[in-house]
Parts: structure tokens; C-alpha cells; sequence
């Protein structure tokens, strides 16, 4: 019974987010909307089908390793300290700011100060997944603005990682009976020998491990794999050291995000972090009460009001008195004002140290459902404020006075803009793949080659060539190799499964990129052409179109005349390429 249970519970919960998600995604909101809503659907607080929530929470605690995970993955250090002047000071005194006004609110209702600082610290900390949806479709995310934010949410999220290790030590069962420093030197010590351990696994044996399963060309062991590093490093993190998975998978994260194979691991094992995510986002949703928030509309008001009002404000400030431009600082604001799943997390984490209670964790979920409906909204407003202002130029000239950015603020490693006509992306690297880069090398192209073998990867990139470790198929090897940003996709491999995948892909990155393809026979030229190849060659092909070549050569024809016969035979070939082959 309990497996019927299971597979009622995963069967109604993903029914229920698929649904919900898709309208709130037709609806311009953020399916995360959609997923707690669908929680509250199938919640015991609402009417109809109630899953099982005990099953729901364990489920969902796979999603938060996953999650921190994705953010260890993600993680890259110089990102960061492109904009530290900004991020680290901005990020230090919001979060503060956010959380002291949430124990506040908190204490003024009645509450202890450890659950208001929880409290506040949950309001103080924004949705990773928000931020970059909110950024990527405005088109912000590589701009200045974007990468600020960006920046300011990795400290956020490095807080919470602390916040995790710490709060069990000061707030936890054995809090009282060990003194608060010897509390913080244990947990020190424990979170120090765990990163000594990841940094000597992640260095000499993860490395190793993946290059064996990666030699035997199967995704599924890869993606496998990822998913024992991550799961047994979270596990491990809790059983021998005593300190939070989720700081243990934020680790393991990091360990193969170093690795070469960190974008390989992002595009094929995070795909499973999506799917424990949803089910994490509907166990959120079932804890939410609306009958509930009836009766505490203060907190409710006063959470809505941090989150919405003051976590903008003072990021919007803090940015200005750096110097950035108005339309820069509020940008920043605005991305930042909403809440999400570290929330949950942190609040999940109150529940179980018996500090928060459900009415915390009620107003929580509700106002994360605000804020991330409401932020998509706000930020369509960021360009008509910016055109109002622009329009009074006394205005303008104070909120943008003297605006600079010093050099050591301005994103490092940023993409120099290049003509996309002088970039192309080749998949493949046998020897055609080799040829073509070195003839694109001789003309000036830029070429940026995809490759699943990675020591032909090494060996491009220490000669200097853009390689990409990664499965083409997947949109976010493309978009790494930067098909969004090329004139010309370039398939050089015969055969290669799934070409129609990679072009129409490549299409929905880049409409305007040509597509040359090449195919085993001219019967596939056909389907690859169909989906959106501008040019297919064929090895049947060419080797006749050598062969009339050469006997036209011999008949004593004229190079002009060569040349028209070559491109009638081209034009034939793409036309209608199953007649000439039966021809």
C-alpha cells in the first residue's frame, strides 16, 4: 500500500504542477507560481485529491540536495569577484537590513528572537530560479545590471549555506547544555574538515572517476554518475560530519563544477534536480493554509512589505551611493524582490528545530507566491520609469550624478563582440572537424568547437582553441558554445544521431545562423534540411561530383565551365537529393 501511495502522491502532485505550471507560463508568470499553487491543490487544506505529505517532504528533501547541487555547479568564484565591490558590501548590508526587520515584525507579534531571526532571514534571501527567468527574458541577464545581480544573489546564497551550518548549533537540541563558542568552534571545525575532504576527493578521485565512466560514452552512467557524487557527498556530510546535506551538496557541486565536466553535468544530470524541484515546490505549497491567513494579517502585510518595499529600496540606494546609474541601481532593486526556494529551506529547517511554527511558514509560502507574481510585473516598469526620468533632465542629473563604475567593479571575461559572420560553432573534431577549424583559423573565423571526448577538448583548449566539453544535443552545450552569438553552425560528423534535434535547437537559439550539415548518404539530406539545415553534403555526393570533375577536365572543359556544371550538380543534389540517388 505504501507504493500505491507513492505513486499516487508523484502521479497527482506532477499532474497538478504540470497544469497549474503551464498556465501560469502562458500567463507570463513563473511556473514556480504554478507548482505551489498545485501544492495547495492537492494539500490537505483544499478540497478534493489530498497527497500524501509525509511521502511529499521526502521527496522534496531529494530536491533541496539537488538544488543546492545546481548552485555549487553554478557557483564560479570570478564571476563574483568581478563585482565584489558592489555584490559583497550590497548583498552584506541588505540581508542584514531584511532580517533585522523581520525579527522585529516578528518579536512586535510575540514571537522569540530565534524564530524572528529565522524569519527575517528567510525574507532576506531571493529565488535563484526567479532572478534568472526575470533577467534572461527581459535580455538583462549579461548586462551590467544582470551581472550584479547575479553576483549579489551568489553572496545571498552563500549566506544561507552559513545560515544552514549555523542555526543547527545555536538553535538546535544541544544548544543549551554546550556554550555558544564552543557551539561555533565545533561546527567550524566539522564544515573545515568536510571541505579538506572535498577538496582532496574533489581534486584526485571525482576527476579520475569521471574521466573512466566518460570514456565509456554512456549517458546514462554519466548521469548516474553525478547523482551518487551528489547524493553520497550530501549523505556523507551528514553522517560522518555532522553538518547539513545541503551544505554537503553545495560542496559536491563545486567539486565537479571545477571539473572539466561541469557543463556536461549541468545539461544532462540537473535535468532530475527540475523534476525533485517541482515535487519540492508542491510540498511547500501543501503546507499553505489560505483559510489561515485570515488570521494574521500584520505579519502577512509586514512580510509583503520587507519583501516588496524594503529589500528593493535598499538595494536601490546602496547601488546609487556606489556611483552606478540610476537605471542600473534600480534594475538590481526590482530582480531582487522576491523570495523563493531558499526560503522554503530555511524554513523547513525552523520547523525542525521546533522554532517556527505553521502560521511562520503559512505566511512564508503565501508571500513568496506574491512577490514572484508581482516581480515579473514590477520589472516591465523598470524602462517606462527610466524614460520618465530621462524626460525632466534636472531629475536625471541628480539620480545619475557623476555615475561611473571603477575598473575593478567592471565584469571580467565578459564576451568581446565580434561580428557573428566571423564565429562559427563545429561539432565534431575528426578529421573533417579538424580541417574545417583550420581553414576557418586561416580566413579569421573564430571557431568554437563541441566535442564529447574530453582529451581532444584539453588538447584544443591548450592550444588555444574554444572547445566545449558537451552533448550537442542539449540547449545548453549550444548556448556555452555561444550558437546564440555565431553566423554559421558547422555538423561535421556523418550519421551523428539526433542532428535534427541539434539544428532545430540551434534555430530556436539563433533564427539567423546558417547550418551546414553533412550526412552519411543522400537519402538523410532530406530530413536534415527539413529541419532547417541551409546546406547538407553528402559523401555520395561529392565523390560524383569529383568524379564528373575530373572526366570534364579531361574532355578539356573550360574552368568556367566546370564551375557551372559543379553548381547544376549542387543544385540538383539539394533539390531532390532521393532521385539523384536512385538516379
Amino acid at each position: 500500500m505504501h507504493g500505491y501511495e507513492l505513486i499516487l502522491t508523484l502521479t497527482g502532485g506532477l499532474s497538478a504542477a504540470l497544469v497549474l505550471g503551464y498556465i501560469t507560463q502562458r500567463l507570463g508568470l513563473s511556473p514556480i507560481v504554478g507548482y505551489l499553487l498545485a501544492g495547495v491543490l492537492v494539500g490537505p487544506h483544499t478540497p478534493g485529491f489530498v497527497a500524501d505529505a509525509s511521502l511529499s517532504e521526502q521527496l522534496a528533501e531529494i530536491g533541496v540536495i539537488l538544488l543546492m547541487f545546481g548552485v555549487g555547479l553554478q557557483f564560479h568564484l570570478d564571476e563574483l569577484l568581478a563585482v565584489r565591490g558592489v555584490a559583497v558590501p550590497g548583498a552584506i548590508v541588505q540581508s542584514g537590513a531584511a532580517t533585522l526587520l523581520g525579527a522585529l515584525l516578528a518579536r512586535s507579534l510575540g514571537w522569540e528572537w530565534s524564530a524572528g531571526v529565522i524569519f527575517g532571514i528567510a525574507l532576506s534571501v531571493a529565488s535563484t530560479v526567479v532572478l534568472i527567468r526575470v533577467l534572461a527574458d527581459n535580455n538583462d541577464l549579461h548586462t551590467q545590471p544582470g551581472h550584479i545581480a547575479v553576483g549579489w544573489l551568489v553572496v545571498e546564497d552563500l549566506f544561507t549555506v552559513l545560515a544552514l551550518v549555523l542555526l543547527p548549533a545555536l538553535f538546535g537540541a544541544d544548544h543549551a547544555e554546550t556554550p555558544l563558542w564552543l557551539a561555533l568552534i565545533a561546527t567550524g571545525a566539522k564544515v573545515a574538515a568536510l571541505v579538506a575532504f572535498a577538496a582532496l576527493v574533489g581534486t584526485r578521485v571525482i576527476p579520475r572517476v569521471l574521466d573512466y565512466v566518460a570514456d565509456t560514452r554512456s549517458r546514462e552512467l554519466f548521469t548516474l554518475t553525478v547523482l551518487v557524487i551528489a547524493l553520497g557527498i550530501a549523505v556523507g556530510s551528514s553522517q560522518i560530519f555532522n553538518v547539513s546535506m545541503a551544505l554537503g551538496a553545495f560542496l559536491a557541486g563545486m567539486v565537479v563544477g571545477r571539473s572539466d565536466y561541469s557543463l556536461r553535468a549541468a545539461a544532462e544530470a540537473l535535468p532530475m534536480r527540475d523534476a525533485f524541484a517541482v515535487l519540492f515546490f508542491v510540498s511547500i505549497g501543501m503546507l499553505l493554509d489560505p483559510a489561515a491567513l485570515s488570521t494574521s494579517p500584520a505579519l502577512l502585510a509586514g512580510a509583503l512589505a520587507i519583501v516588496l518595499v524594503a529589500k528593493p529600496i535598499v538595494a536601490l540606494i546602496l547601488v546609487w551611493a556606489l556611483r552606478y546609474p540610476f537605471r542600473t541601481s534600480l534594475t538590481v532593486g526590482v530582480a531582487l524582490a522576491q523570495i523563493g526556494e531558499f526560503s522554503f529551506i530555511l524554513s523547513s529547517l525552523g520547523r525542525e528545530l521546533g522554532i517556527l511554527t505553521t502560521e511562520a511558514t503559512n505566511v512564508l509560502v503565501a508571500t513568496s507566491i506574491a512577490s514572484i507574481v508581482l516581480n515579473p510585473i514590477g520589472y516591465r516598469t523598470i524602462r517606462p520609469i527610466g524614460r520618465w526620468v530621462s524626460e525632466r533632465p534636472r531629475l536625471a542629473a541628480f539620480l545619475n550624478r557623476a555615475a561611473s563604475v571603477p575598473s575593478d567593479l567592471l565584469p571580467i571575461g565578459a564576451p568581446r563582440a565580434t561580428d557573428p559572420s566571423h564565429r562559427a560553432v563545429i561539432i565534431g573534431f575528426g578529421p573533417t572537424g579538424r580541417t574545417v577549424v583550420r581553414l576557418l583559423q586561416d580566413n579569421e573565423v573564430t571557431p568554437t568547437v563541441i566535442e564529447l571526448n574530453i582529451d581532444t577538448v584539453r588538447a584544443l583548449r591548450q592550444e588555444g582553441i574554444n572547445a566545449v566539453y558537451g552533448d550537442a544535443t542539449r540547449p545548453e552545450t549550444l548556448d556555452s558554445a555561444g550558437v546564440g552569438r555565431a553566423g554559421s553552425l558547422i555538423l561535421t560528423s556523418a550519421g551523428m544521431a539526433q542532428s535534427e534535434d541539434v539544428i532545430r535547437l540551434a534555430r530556436e537559439l539563433n533564427p539567423k545562423i546558417r547550418v551546414l550539415a553533412r550526412a552519411t548518404y543522400l537519402r538523410g539530406a532530406a530530413t536534415l534540411k527539413q529541419a532547417g539545415a541551409n546546406q547538407v553534403y553528402s559523401g555520395e555526393g561529392e565523390v560524383a561530383l569529383a568524379f564528373i570533375e575530373d572526366i570534364l577536365d579531361t574532355l578539356g572543359a573550360t574552368p568556367e565551365q566546370i564551375d557551372r556544371a559543379r553548381a547544376r550538380a549542387h543544385h540538383e543534389l539539394s533539390v531532390n537529393p532521393l532521385r539523384d540517388a536512385r538516379g
